[in-house]
């Protein structure tokens, strides 16, 4: 399958935190030739290939999105909600998808409040709410409490390879790991490589967590999205779309396994920048180095702009190289190396 394609699979289907099993079939069709593939209990589906020596690393990508979740039913139509991981701002206007008994549409509108008694009104996320047009009773056949709710996206190809759509975040993570599994299936590396769509990462990466325990991999390494550093983003960072992957460096992240993975970018000529995190990194990366008794850990990300929102932009030749970078440096790990190479 064509990474752009796959990516707007995935970014077009619906798959909010504790419901990741809606993507799986997409998942499961296009891993299917790489690997043996399996569910665990928590909802991580998990795709083996068998290496040729010993040792693991596990790759790991989220395959849930940000979210609401119904938690009042009124009148004319109208639905309160709670949100994790969307801002506010972003949500006015937006049409969104509930998942109720039957998938209905709406769209999300806001209350002005005067926050400063001085005539300066502003909307805030406690007046947010969804407009379905529909009447209470019906809505009340359709919808209960608890019911998920994701935003609805288009996919727009744009210029110099960019896309845009919903969730491309971590979508484009998961056709990274394609990419890699694509460039592996013929090699006969010795590490037996782990590629994992992790469950509940925007509730605090708890799929890599548990993976990461029942698992535990001699190396694990995390692939997400981090923000751009154009007009609209974080001017603190130098992530530029098109420019390839952005390898993270700092007390997350282990130094000789990151020198490793830039000898290897240089060598073959693959496109990377760098980015310094000092501390949490926010992704899957943190809870699998602490798990047990701590695994090196690497993270990868791809820029992206707009993150959280349904028009996030990125670039395909950045997730194609993010792939080609972790295969590239997995085909150079050799069995015997592990200890030199783990070792402070």
């Amino acid at each position: 399958m064509d990474s752009k394609e796959l990516l707007k699979e995935l970014c077009l289907a619906h798959a909010p935190s504790g419901r990741e099993y809606m993507l799986y079939p997409i998942i499961k069709e296009a891993f299917k030739g790489f690997g043996d593939i399996y569910i665990d209990k928590m909802n991580n589906i998990v795709i083996h290939k068998k290496g040729e020596g010993q040792g693991s690393i596990m790759i790991s990508a989220h395959a849930d999105e940000i979210f609401l979740i119904v938690t009042e039913i009124c009148h004319n139509g109208i639905l309160r909600f709670k949100g994790v991981g969307v801002d506010p701002k972003a949500l006015i206007s937006q049409e969104i998808v509930i998942h109720g008994k039957e998938k209905l549409t709406g769209i999300i509108q806001g209350e002005f409040t005067d926050t400063e008694n001085n005539g300066s009104k502003a909307i805030q996320g406690g007046n947010l709410f969804i407009d379905t047009g529909y009447s209470r009773e019906f809505l009340e056949d359709k919808i209960k409490l608890g019911d998920f709710v994701t935003l609805k996206g288009e996919f727009t190809e744009l210029l110099n390879n960019n896309v845009s759509c919903k969730t491309t975040d971590d979508r484009a993570g998961i056709v990274a790991l394609y990419e890699c599994a694509k460039a592996l299936k013929d090699h006969e590396h010795d590490l037996d490589v782990y590629f994992v769509c992790s469950c509940q990462e925007e509730l605090g990466h708890r799929g890599a967590k548990m993976i990461s325990h029942s698992m535990m991999p001699d190396v694990g390494i995390a692939i997400d999205t981090t923000f751009d550093s154009g007009a609209m983003g974080d001017k603190n960072r130098e992530n530029i779309l098109g420019n390839g992957p952005i390898i993270c460096v700092g007390p997350n992240l282990h130094p000789k396994l990151n020198q490793r993975l830039m000898n290897v970018g240089r060598a073959y000529k693959i496109p990377y920048g760098v980015e310094v995190e000092p501390g949490n990194t926010g992704t899957d990366t943190w809870d699998i180095q602490i798990t047990g008794s701590g695994i090196p850990a690497l993270l990868i990300s791809i820029p992206t702009k707009y993150l959280h929102t349904r028009v996030e932009v990125i670039n395909l030749e950045d997730i194609k190289n993010t792939g080609r970078l972790v295969a590239t440096f997995i085909k150079s790990i050799k069995s015997h190396e592990l200890e030199e190479i783990l070792c402070f």
